[in-house]
Protein backbone atom coordinates (compact mmCIF):
# COMPACT_ATOMS: atom_id res chain seq x y z
CA UNK A 1 0.00 0.00 0.00
CA UNK A 2 1.10 3.48 -1.01
CA UNK A 3 0.51 4.78 2.69
CA UNK A 4 2.09 8.45 2.23
CA UNK A 5 -0.54 8.65 -0.66
CA UNK A 6 -4.81 8.97 0.56
CA UNK A 7 -7.90 8.08 -0.95
CA UNK A 8 -10.79 10.56 -0.73
CA UNK A 9 -13.77 9.63 -2.20
CA UNK A 10 -16.30 11.81 -3.77
CA UNK A 11 -18.65 12.43 -0.44
CA UNK A 12 -15.54 12.76 1.03
CA UNK A 13 -14.84 15.50 -0.88
CA UNK A 14 -18.33 17.22 -0.81
CA UNK A 15 -16.78 16.83 3.16
CA UNK A 16 -13.69 18.84 2.87
CA UNK A 17 -15.65 22.03 1.70
CA UNK A 18 -17.62 21.31 4.17
CA UNK A 19 -14.33 21.27 6.81
CA UNK A 20 -12.77 24.16 5.16
CA UNK A 21 -15.76 25.99 5.39
CA UNK A 22 -16.24 25.22 9.32
CA UNK A 23 -12.59 26.56 9.44
CA UNK A 24 -12.85 29.62 8.16
CA UNK A 25 -12.05 29.65 4.82
CA UNK A 26 -14.05 30.82 1.86
CA UNK A 27 -13.91 28.02 -0.71
CA UNK A 28 -13.47 29.03 -3.78
CA UNK A 29 -13.94 26.24 -7.15
CA UNK A 30 -15.00 25.72 -10.35
CA UNK A 31 -18.77 25.77 -10.63
CA UNK A 32 -20.95 26.13 -13.91
CA UNK A 33 -22.89 29.68 -14.45
CA UNK A 34 -24.07 31.50 -17.31
CA UNK A 35 -22.83 28.98 -20.05
CA UNK A 36 -19.17 28.29 -18.82
CA UNK A 37 -17.19 26.72 -15.75
CA UNK A 38 -16.57 29.92 -13.39
CA UNK A 39 -14.68 30.38 -10.63
CA UNK A 40 -17.03 31.29 -7.40
CA UNK A 41 -17.34 30.82 -4.33
CA UNK A 42 -18.68 27.68 -3.30
CA UNK A 43 -21.37 27.05 -0.53
CA UNK A 44 -20.91 23.13 -0.82
CA UNK A 45 -19.55 20.67 -2.79
CA UNK A 46 -22.55 20.00 -4.57
CA UNK A 47 -22.13 23.45 -6.71
CA UNK A 48 -18.72 21.66 -8.90
CA UNK A 49 -19.53 20.88 -11.94
CA UNK A 50 -20.21 17.33 -12.01
CA UNK A 51 -20.59 15.86 -15.60
CA UNK A 52 -19.34 19.05 -17.57
CA UNK A 53 -16.67 19.50 -19.91
CA UNK A 54 -16.18 22.09 -22.51
CA UNK A 55 -15.03 21.93 -26.15
CA UNK A 56 -12.52 24.78 -27.16
CA UNK A 57 -10.95 26.13 -30.08
CA UNK A 58 -9.86 29.59 -31.26
CA UNK A 59 -12.30 32.11 -30.74
CA UNK A 60 -14.65 29.30 -29.05
CA UNK A 61 -15.73 27.87 -25.67
CA UNK A 62 -18.51 26.04 -25.49
CA UNK A 63 -20.19 23.63 -22.53
CA UNK A 64 -20.44 19.92 -23.08
CA UNK A 65 -22.06 17.03 -21.40
CA UNK A 66 -20.11 14.48 -19.89
CA UNK A 67 -21.11 10.59 -19.67
CA UNK A 68 -19.74 10.60 -16.55
CA UNK A 69 -19.31 12.21 -12.95
CA UNK A 70 -16.23 14.39 -13.04
CA UNK A 71 -16.05 17.19 -11.37
CA UNK A 72 -12.54 18.30 -12.69
CA UNK A 73 -13.27 16.76 -16.14
CA UNK A 74 -12.59 20.51 -17.92
CA UNK A 75 -9.90 22.65 -19.05
CA UNK A 76 -9.67 26.48 -18.39
CA UNK A 77 -12.77 28.83 -18.27
CA UNK A 78 -12.40 32.34 -18.48
CA UNK A 79 -11.45 33.43 -15.08
CA UNK A 80 -8.26 32.46 -13.29
CA UNK A 81 -7.55 32.13 -9.51
CA UNK A 82 -5.78 35.92 -9.88
CA UNK A 83 -9.11 38.00 -9.50
CA UNK A 84 -9.09 36.58 -6.19
CA UNK A 85 -5.44 37.99 -5.30
CA UNK A 86 -4.89 40.61 -7.83
CA UNK A 87 -8.86 42.27 -8.70
CA UNK A 88 -10.21 43.73 -11.15
CA UNK A 89 -10.78 46.63 -9.13
CA UNK A 90 -9.14 48.10 -5.66
CA UNK A 91 -10.28 51.21 -3.52
CA UNK A 92 -7.36 53.11 -2.85
CA UNK A 93 -8.37 56.27 -1.01
CA UNK A 94 -11.09 58.36 -0.40
CA UNK A 95 -11.79 62.21 0.77
CA UNK A 96 -15.14 62.75 2.61
CA UNK A 97 -16.60 66.65 2.28
CA UNK A 98 -14.38 67.96 5.24
CA UNK A 99 -11.63 67.05 2.68
CA UNK A 100 -9.83 64.51 5.27
CA UNK A 101 -7.86 61.68 3.88
CA UNK A 102 -8.80 57.85 3.89
CA UNK A 103 -7.07 54.94 3.06
CA UNK A 104 -8.73 52.29 2.30
CA UNK A 105 -9.95 49.48 4.19
CA UNK A 106 -9.05 46.81 2.24
CA UNK A 107 -10.73 43.09 3.84
CA UNK A 108 -8.83 40.38 3.29
CA UNK A 109 -10.41 37.09 2.79
CA UNK A 110 -8.81 33.73 3.81
CA UNK A 111 -9.08 31.75 0.82
CA UNK A 112 -9.39 28.06 -0.02
CA UNK A 113 -9.08 27.55 -3.62
CA UNK A 114 -10.16 24.30 -4.79
CA UNK A 115 -9.35 22.49 -8.18
CA UNK A 116 -6.45 24.64 -9.12
CA UNK A 117 -4.55 23.44 -12.10
CA UNK A 118 -0.63 23.09 -12.56
CA UNK A 119 -0.82 26.08 -15.19
CA UNK A 120 -2.40 28.23 -12.87
CA UNK A 121 -0.24 26.67 -10.19
CA UNK A 122 2.36 28.45 -11.90
CA UNK A 123 0.33 31.83 -12.84
CA UNK A 124 0.44 32.10 -8.65
CA UNK A 125 3.71 31.42 -8.51
CA UNK A 126 4.68 33.90 -11.10
CA UNK A 127 2.68 36.67 -9.86
CA UNK A 128 4.05 35.93 -7.05
CA UNK A 129 7.25 37.08 -7.90
CA UNK A 130 6.14 40.02 -10.53
CA UNK A 131 4.02 41.90 -7.80
CA UNK A 132 6.45 40.72 -4.74
CA UNK A 133 6.19 44.28 -3.65
CA UNK A 134 2.31 44.34 -3.72
CA UNK A 135 1.32 44.37 0.16
CA UNK A 136 -1.93 43.60 -1.48
CA UNK A 137 -1.06 41.03 -3.23
CA UNK A 138 1.03 39.40 -0.77
CA UNK A 139 -1.54 39.84 1.83
CA UNK A 140 -4.23 38.09 -0.23
CA UNK A 141 -1.77 35.23 -0.48
CA UNK A 142 -0.78 34.82 3.07
CA UNK A 143 -3.01 32.14 4.52
CA UNK A 144 -4.01 31.03 0.81
CA UNK A 145 -4.88 27.02 1.24
CA UNK A 146 -4.42 25.36 -2.36
CA UNK A 147 -5.86 21.95 -3.44
CA UNK A 148 -4.85 21.36 -6.86
CA UNK A 149 -5.71 19.33 -9.31
CA UNK A 150 -4.09 17.25 -11.66
CA UNK A 151 -5.10 17.26 -15.00
CA UNK A 152 -6.14 14.07 -17.06
CA UNK A 153 -8.01 15.48 -20.18
CA UNK A 154 -6.19 18.34 -21.60
CA UNK A 155 -8.63 20.79 -23.53
CA UNK A 156 -8.14 21.70 -27.32
CA UNK A 157 -6.16 25.01 -26.54
CA UNK A 158 -4.07 23.61 -24.18
CA UNK A 159 -0.26 24.05 -24.09
CA UNK A 160 1.29 23.77 -20.51
CA UNK A 161 3.37 20.21 -21.54
CA UNK A 162 5.17 22.79 -24.00
CA UNK A 163 5.69 25.55 -21.45
CA UNK A 164 6.87 22.89 -18.60
CA UNK A 165 3.59 23.96 -16.65
CA UNK A 166 2.11 21.18 -16.33
CA UNK A 167 -0.18 18.77 -16.75
CA UNK A 168 1.17 17.72 -13.45
CA UNK A 169 1.32 19.82 -10.21
CA UNK A 170 4.87 19.68 -8.64
CA UNK A 171 4.37 22.29 -6.02
CA UNK A 172 3.10 24.94 -4.08
CA UNK A 173 -0.22 23.26 -2.63
CA UNK A 174 -1.60 21.99 0.29
CA UNK A 175 -2.95 19.15 -1.12
CA UNK A 176 -3.02 17.93 -4.96
CA UNK A 177 -5.87 15.47 -6.57
CA UNK A 178 -6.41 13.22 -8.91
CA UNK A 179 -9.39 12.36 -10.12
CA UNK A 180 -10.16 8.51 -11.07
CA UNK A 181 -13.30 7.27 -12.13
CA UNK A 182 -13.47 3.66 -13.17
CA UNK A 183 -15.25 0.03 -12.13
CA UNK A 184 -14.05 0.90 -8.83
CA UNK A 185 -15.92 4.43 -8.30
CA UNK A 186 -15.47 8.13 -8.20
CA UNK A 187 -12.26 8.88 -6.23
CA UNK A 188 -9.51 10.95 -5.81
CA UNK A 189 -5.86 10.14 -5.76
CA UNK A 190 -4.51 12.42 -2.98
CA UNK A 191 -1.25 14.16 -1.63
CA UNK A 192 -0.48 16.08 1.12
CA UNK A 193 2.10 19.02 -0.06
CA UNK A 194 2.14 20.74 3.30
CA UNK A 195 1.53 20.63 7.39
CA UNK A 196 -1.63 22.63 7.03
CA UNK A 197 -3.11 20.04 3.87
CA UNK A 198 -2.14 17.24 6.74
CA UNK A 199 -3.84 18.72 9.29
CA UNK A 200 -7.64 19.51 7.28
CA UNK A 201 -7.41 16.37 5.50
CA UNK A 202 -6.93 14.68 8.90
CA UNK A 203 -10.33 16.08 9.24
CA UNK A 204 -12.22 13.86 6.40
CA UNK A 205 -12.85 10.34 6.08
CA UNK A 206 -10.03 8.83 3.90
CA UNK A 207 -7.86 5.55 3.26
CA UNK A 208 -4.51 4.14 2.57
CA UNK A 209 -4.21 4.23 -1.64
CA UNK A 210 -3.26 1.27 -3.08
CA UNK A 211 0.06 1.16 -5.30
CA UNK A 212 -2.58 0.48 -8.36
CA UNK A 213 -4.59 3.53 -8.03
CA UNK A 214 -1.30 5.40 -7.37
CA UNK A 215 0.08 4.38 -10.94
CA UNK A 216 -2.95 4.61 -12.93
CA UNK A 217 -3.00 8.11 -11.79
CA UNK A 218 0.08 9.39 -12.45
CA UNK A 219 -0.26 7.23 -15.75
CA UNK A 220 -3.16 9.74 -16.55
CA UNK A 221 -1.33 13.01 -16.25
CA UNK A 222 1.60 11.65 -18.07
CA UNK A 223 -0.98 10.71 -20.89
CA UNK A 224 -2.58 14.29 -20.95
CA UNK A 225 1.55 15.23 -21.57
CA UNK A 226 0.97 13.36 -24.82
CA UNK A 227 -2.63 14.89 -25.80
CA UNK A 228 -1.93 18.22 -25.96
CA UNK A 229 -4.34 20.20 -27.99
CA UNK A 230 -1.66 22.76 -29.05
CA UNK A 231 2.28 23.08 -28.46
CA UNK A 232 4.57 26.33 -28.62
CA UNK A 233 7.24 25.50 -31.35
CA UNK A 234 10.85 24.53 -30.10
CA UNK A 235 14.05 26.06 -29.64
CA UNK A 236 14.70 29.62 -28.01
CA UNK A 237 11.79 31.78 -27.08
CA UNK A 238 13.29 34.96 -25.85
CA UNK A 239 15.53 35.27 -28.74
CA UNK A 240 12.83 34.22 -31.52
CA UNK A 241 10.94 37.27 -30.11
CA UNK A 242 13.96 39.47 -30.34
CA UNK A 243 14.71 38.83 -33.46
CA UNK A 244 11.50 38.93 -34.70
CA UNK A 245 10.98 42.49 -34.56
CA UNK A 246 10.83 43.72 -37.98
CA UNK A 247 9.25 40.47 -39.03
CA UNK A 248 5.84 41.17 -41.51
CA UNK A 249 3.85 38.38 -39.53
CA UNK A 250 3.26 41.22 -36.94
CA UNK A 251 0.96 43.72 -39.57
CA UNK A 252 -0.62 40.44 -40.71
CA UNK A 253 -1.76 39.61 -37.39
CA UNK A 254 -2.75 42.99 -36.64
CA UNK A 255 -5.31 42.96 -40.00
CA UNK A 256 -6.94 40.56 -38.07
CA UNK A 257 -6.35 41.80 -34.20
CA UNK A 258 -9.21 43.72 -32.49
CA UNK A 259 -7.21 45.38 -29.73
CA UNK A 260 -9.93 44.37 -27.76
CA UNK A 261 -7.30 43.46 -24.90
CA UNK A 262 -9.37 39.44 -23.94
CA UNK A 263 -6.32 37.93 -24.02
CA UNK A 264 -4.93 40.25 -21.15
CA UNK A 265 -8.31 40.00 -19.69
CA UNK A 266 -8.26 36.21 -18.98
CA UNK A 267 -4.43 35.56 -18.93
CA UNK A 268 -3.41 34.14 -15.43
CA UNK A 269 -0.32 36.11 -15.11
CA UNK A 270 -0.98 39.67 -17.09
CA UNK A 271 -0.54 42.09 -14.04
CA UNK A 272 -0.89 45.44 -15.46
CA UNK A 273 -2.91 48.17 -13.51
CA UNK A 274 -3.89 51.73 -13.85
CA UNK A 275 -5.67 54.03 -11.65
CA UNK A 276 -8.66 56.37 -12.11
CA UNK A 277 -9.59 59.41 -9.96
CA UNK A 278 -13.78 59.47 -9.10
CA UNK A 279 -16.12 61.85 -8.02
CA UNK A 280 -19.48 62.05 -7.33
CA UNK A 281 -21.92 64.38 -8.82
CA UNK A 282 -21.74 66.80 -5.89
CA UNK A 283 -18.36 67.12 -5.94
CA UNK A 284 -17.75 66.26 -2.37
CA UNK A 285 -17.20 62.93 -2.42
CA UNK A 286 -14.09 62.19 -4.15
CA UNK A 287 -11.20 58.83 -4.46
CA UNK A 288 -8.69 56.75 -6.45
CA UNK A 289 -8.75 53.55 -7.25
CA UNK A 290 -6.94 51.20 -9.23
CA UNK A 291 -8.05 48.96 -11.91
CA UNK A 292 -6.89 46.10 -14.84
CA UNK A 293 -5.30 47.73 -17.46
CA UNK A 294 -4.76 46.37 -20.80
CA UNK A 295 -1.12 47.07 -23.29
CA UNK A 296 -3.93 46.71 -25.91
CA UNK A 297 -5.36 49.83 -25.12
CA UNK A 298 -4.50 53.08 -26.70
CA UNK A 299 -3.66 55.24 -24.00
CA UNK A 300 -2.04 52.13 -22.26
CA UNK A 301 1.88 53.47 -23.29
CA UNK A 302 0.38 57.71 -23.61
CA UNK A 303 3.66 59.47 -22.59
CA UNK A 304 3.53 63.55 -22.60
CA UNK A 305 1.56 63.97 -25.47
CA UNK A 306 1.00 60.91 -27.36
CA UNK A 307 0.75 56.91 -27.45
CA UNK A 308 4.02 55.38 -27.87
CA UNK A 309 2.15 52.56 -29.84
CA UNK A 310 -0.34 53.46 -31.90
CA UNK A 311 -0.57 50.90 -34.07
CA UNK A 312 -2.29 47.41 -33.61
CA UNK A 313 0.87 45.63 -34.69
CA UNK A 314 2.92 47.33 -32.28
CA UNK A 315 0.74 47.02 -29.23
CA UNK A 316 0.35 43.11 -30.13
CA UNK A 317 4.32 42.70 -30.74
CA UNK A 318 4.78 44.29 -27.06
CA UNK A 319 2.32 41.86 -25.65
CA UNK A 320 3.25 38.16 -26.92
CA UNK A 321 7.02 39.78 -27.14
CA UNK A 322 7.14 40.76 -23.33
CA UNK A 323 4.74 37.25 -22.65
CA UNK A 324 7.37 35.13 -24.01
CA UNK A 325 10.50 36.98 -23.99
CA UNK A 326 11.75 40.43 -21.82
CA UNK A 327 9.44 38.93 -18.99
CA UNK A 328 12.73 36.73 -18.58
CA UNK A 329 14.46 39.84 -18.25
CA UNK A 330 12.08 41.51 -15.75
CA UNK A 331 11.41 38.48 -13.97
CA UNK A 332 13.83 35.20 -14.67
CA UNK A 333 10.25 33.08 -16.00
CA UNK A 334 7.93 33.39 -18.81
CA UNK A 335 5.22 35.11 -18.53
CA UNK A 336 3.15 32.32 -20.40
CA UNK A 337 2.07 29.01 -18.48
CA UNK A 338 0.15 27.74 -21.61
CA UNK A 339 -3.34 26.99 -20.07
CA UNK A 340 -4.87 28.43 -23.73
CA UNK A 341 -7.57 31.08 -22.28
CA UNK A 342 -5.88 33.72 -24.97
CA UNK A 343 -7.00 31.25 -27.42
CA UNK A 344 -10.36 30.33 -26.60
CA UNK A 345 -11.20 34.05 -25.59
CA UNK A 346 -9.97 35.75 -28.85
CA UNK A 347 -13.03 36.52 -30.61
CA UNK A 348 -10.92 36.89 -33.98
CA UNK A 349 -9.60 33.37 -33.39
CA UNK A 350 -6.00 34.20 -32.94
CA UNK A 351 -4.03 31.50 -31.83
CA UNK A 352 -0.19 32.63 -30.19
CA UNK A 353 1.09 29.09 -30.62
CA UNK A 354 0.17 29.17 -34.68
CA UNK A 355 1.61 32.98 -34.69
CA UNK A 356 5.19 31.56 -32.82
CA UNK A 357 5.30 28.88 -35.28
CA UNK A 358 4.92 30.97 -37.67
CA UNK A 359 7.83 33.41 -36.69
CA UNK A 360 9.67 30.14 -35.80
CA UNK A 361 9.27 29.50 -39.64
CA UNK A 362 10.07 33.00 -40.88
CA UNK A 363 13.17 32.84 -38.78
CA UNK A 364 14.47 29.31 -40.40
CA UNK A 365 13.65 29.99 -43.95
CA UNK A 366 15.74 32.84 -43.53
CA UNK A 367 18.62 31.22 -41.71
CA UNK A 368 18.09 28.70 -44.63
CA UNK A 369 18.28 31.38 -46.90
Amino acid sequence: MATDIRVLDRAGLDRLVEVLLGEGYRVVGPTVRDDAIVLAELDSGAELPAGWGVETAPGRYRLRRRTDAAVFGHSAGPQSWKRFLHPPHRALWHTGPDGEFVAAAEAVQRYAFLGVRACDLAAISVLGTVLAASGSFTRRRQGLFTIAANCTEPGEVCFCASMRTGPGVSGGYDLGLTELIDDDGHRFVVDVGSAEGERVLGLVATRDAADREVAEARAGVEAAAAKMGRAMPPGDLRTLMRESRESPVWSEIASRCLTCGNCTMVCPTCFCTTTEDVTDVTGEHVGRAERWASCFELDFSYVHGGSVRESGDSRYRQWMSHKLSTWYDQFGTSGCVGCGRCIAWCPAGIDITVEAARLAAEGAGHVGG
